[in-house]
C-alpha cells in the first residue's frame, strides 16, 4: 500500500484488527521509508443482489418490499410477526441460492418461493397472494385456485 505522506510504496503492518463481526479488518500500518503510521480498513465488496423484472429492467433485491407483500398476504390472519420475519428469512435464502451463480432471480421465480412457503403457512394468505401476483380479474379465478388447493389437500 502507498504511503499517504511520502508515496513509497512499502509498509509493514504493526496490527489487523477483525470489525463489524468479521466483516471487515482494520490495519494500522507503517511506512518503511519515512515511519509515518496509517489505517487501512478491507471489506469484501460484494455484486449486490439483483431482481429482473417482466419488462427486463434489474433492480436490487429489496427485502423490505418482499416483508410488506408478505404481510399483506398474511394480514388479519394468525400468524404471528416473528413468523413474517421468518418466512422473509427463508424465502431471501432460497432466492439467493438459487440465484446463486447469477446473483439475480426473476420476479415470477421470487413469486413462486413466496408462493410455496404460504401455501405450506396459511391457505389463506396464500390465495391473497396469488389473486394479486397471478393478477386474478374474476370470480371464477379465485374459486378455480381454492378447488385446486382442495386437490392438492386430498392427495397428502
Amino acid at each position: 500500500m502507498r504511503c499517504p505522506y511520502c508515496g513509497h510504496p512499502e509498509d509493514k503492518v504493526l496490527e489487523s484488527r477483525t470489525l463489524i463481526g468479521g466483516e471487515s479488518i482494520r490495519r494500522r500500518r507503517e511506512c518503511t521509508a519515512c515511519g509515518y503510521r496509517f489505517t487501512s480498513f478491507e471489506r469484501i465488496d460484494e455484486k449486490p443482489f439483483m431482481v429482473v423484472k417482466q419488462d427486463g429492467r434489474r433492480q436490487p433485491f429489496d427485502r423490505a418490499k418482499l416483508e410488506k407483500g408478505i404481510e399483506r398476504a398474511l394480514e388479519k390472519r394468525p400468524v404471528s410477526t416473528s413468523m413474517v420475519e421468518q418466512i422473509s428469512n427463508d424465502i431471501e435464502d432460497m432466492a439467493i441460492k438459487y440465484g446463486r451463480e447469477e446473483r439475480e432471480i426473476s420476479t415470477s421465480q421470487l413469486g413462486e418461493l413466496v408462493l410455496e412457503k404460504l401455501y405450506t403457512i396459511d391457505k389463506v394468505a396464500y390465495v391473497r397472494f396469488a389473486s394479486v401476483y397471478r393478477h386474478f380479474e374474476t370470480v371464477e379465478e379465485f374459486i378455480t385456485e381454492v378447488r385446486n388447493i382442495t386437490k392438492r389437500g386430498d392427495k397428502k
